[in-house]
């Protein structure tokens, strides 16, 4: 069966930013089918639209040749996603980039209101955690948004994540002047490439 990829950008994120460009090109050419999905009103993400929005653009069973790659607020649309729409079996994995649960820093008054739902909206982690065969979560030492202490404690706590932690990457957007991401690749690769090429 074919590996699929689906990559979920962040708040005020689109499929065109970042590097989600470069990760479609990159993965299409190891032959996987790649969903990059422009959530809806970014700079506004509601819960439920993004679940639903991210559940309507996958048109296929995902299964254990699927892996998710989130960045930011993405990755707790992957992981909501998952909750409201279980699999029939284990997802291949995800990779959670400068991924959060319940606290972020350095917010302006609009952005702790906006995002304050998917701060304080409980998730089912037990039951999410079982829905994925592994799931690594990459942080930034110099990361303005994420607090790191926390976020490792809770991706390693409550879901089982390997972590891996980073220099100087910021909040690994475009801003921070990340346009490609190959480590990421990299990453992918020596965790579930073996997995993938059973499949292939």
């Amino acid at each position: 069966m074919k590996n699929k990829l689906i990559g979920v950008h962040g708040f005020t994120g689109s499929s065109k930013g970042d590097w989600f460009p470069w990760l479609r090109t990159e993965f299409e050419k190891e032959d996987f089918e790649v969903i990059i999905h422009d959530l809806p009103n970014s700079q506004n993400p509601i819960i439920e639209s993004w679940i639903s929005s991210l559940a309507e653009s996958i048109q296929f069973e995902t299964d254990e040749n699927t892996y998710f790659i989130g960045h930011s607020l993405g990755c707790q649309t992957i992981l909501r996603y998952l909750h409201k729409f279980p699999p029939k079996e284990k997802v291949g994995g995800a990779i959670f980039v400068a991924g959060f649960f319940d606290k972020l820093t350095n917010l302006d008054v609009d952005e702790a209101r906006i995002l304050s739902p998917w701060l304080e909206e409980k998730i089912e982690f037990d039951q999410v955690r079982s829905r994925m065969k592994k799931s690594i979560a990459i942080f930034s030492e110099n990361d303005s948004w994420v607090p790191l202490t926390e976020s490792k404690r809770d991706f390693e706590d409550k879901l089982g994540s390997e972590i891996i932690t980073l220099s100087n990457m910021g909040h690994f957007s475009g801003d921070d002047g990340l346009t490609s991401f190959p480590l990421l690749k990299s990453i992918f690769e020596s965790r579930f490439v073996d997995d993938s090429k059973e499949s292939i």
